[in-house]
């Protein structure tokens, strides 16, 4: 008498539950949305706070707080109009360092992750000697605080990049003498290790049998990273371009150091920095200008947004 087949949905015990599933059901368990629904609380109560204060006249604001809305209510589009369109000196406008955050964030985000995409197919199936401690040492990297490296990139710039610029500006007129490219190698250089680190994570977990495939049919490593790993890589590089461009688009300390302040390459930041006066007497008109700030990143981050959990769950579901 043979024995009875037992369906794998019903030996229950004796199937494993895929790792894919397990992670899921914990991502969508009740406790895991109260958890982001607080979290998503916390974070909106400051924005809102924020939307509320930029149409508030200048004296509720610095006599009430914005939660007092409805019992000193008075709103006003002054501190939007300042903001954008006063040409005074005390509130100057901020389309000029609008640009320049843009022409700073956009390289400063292609370049790393470039770089660290090639850096992480090398470190994940390129086979060289000492490749296991380069990696080490790459991602030791990220420990070194940003502060340390100031003095020694400037002294790099201006014994080296200045007179190359200043080169440029002969030959080439119309390239400004200062210009962005000290703030683009200062934010590729501390982008680089943290990238490398979680692009390495994502190629690393690519089959094994595709790129063996791939060597058997006769491919490069440049075709094989081209037509195959970057594809594959698109929600990890888009998950890490949110995390550079967001970082480098607040960033104030090193465009501020290596633009030299300038009004022509100067970032948003430091216009935001400067609008609430010597005194801190007009944050009023900071309200508006740092709504207007939010602008680019809530339409980066929308728009990558599909790869975002994508590319940080990459290769922690695997099996």
């Amino acid at each position: 008498m043979s024995a009875e087949v037992v369906p794998p949905e019903v030996a229950g015990a004796e199937v494993a539950e895929p790792k894919t599933h397990r992670v899921k059901r914990r991502l969508t368990s009740r406790g895991a949305t109260v958890a982001a629904l607080v979290i998503a609380l916390v974070w909106t109560i400051p924005t809102f706070g924020i939307f509320v204060s930029s149409f508030r006249p200048a004296e509720l604001i610095q006599d009430t707080g914005w939660w007092t809305i409805f019992q000193n209510p008075g709103f006003t589009l002054d501190n939007y109009k300042d903001v954008l369109l006063s040409p005074s000196q005390s509130s100057p406008q901020l389309g000029a360092y609008f640009v320049n955050s843009l022409a700073i964030a956009i390289p400063a985000t292609i370049f790393p992750l470039t770089f660290a995409s090639m850096a992480a197919y090398a470190f994940a199936w390129m086979r060289f000697k000492g490749v296991g401690v380069l990696f080490i040492v790459v991602f030791a990297l990220q420990i070194v605080p940003l502060q340390m490296a100031l003095v020694p990139l400037l002294q790099f710039f201006s014994t080296w990049l200045k007179p190359g610029q200043q080169w440029l500006h002969d030959i080439i007129p119309i390239i400004p003498e200062q210009n962005y490219l000290p703030v683009w190698i200062a934010h590729t250089i501390f982008g680089l290790p943290l990238a490398i680190f979680l692009l390495h994570n994502f190629i690393s977990e690519i089959p094994n049998e595709v790129i063996e495939a791939a060597r058997v049919d006769g491919a490069s490593h440049g075709q094989i990273f081209f037509r195959i790993v970057l594809p594959l890589a698109v929600p990890a590089i888009a998950s890490v371009a949110i995390f550079q461009f967001l970082w480098v688009w607040n960033d104030l300390l090193v465009a501020l150091i290596f633009s030299g302040g300038t009004q022509d390459v100067a970032p948003l930041t430091q216009r935001l920095a400067e609008l609430v006066g010597s005194r801190g007497q007009e944050w009023h008109r900071l309200t508006a200008g740092a709504f207007v700030s939010l602008v680019i990143p809530l339409i980066v981050f929308f728009s990558l947004q599909r790869y975002f959990v994508r590319g940080l769950l990459a290769g922690s579901t695997k099996g």
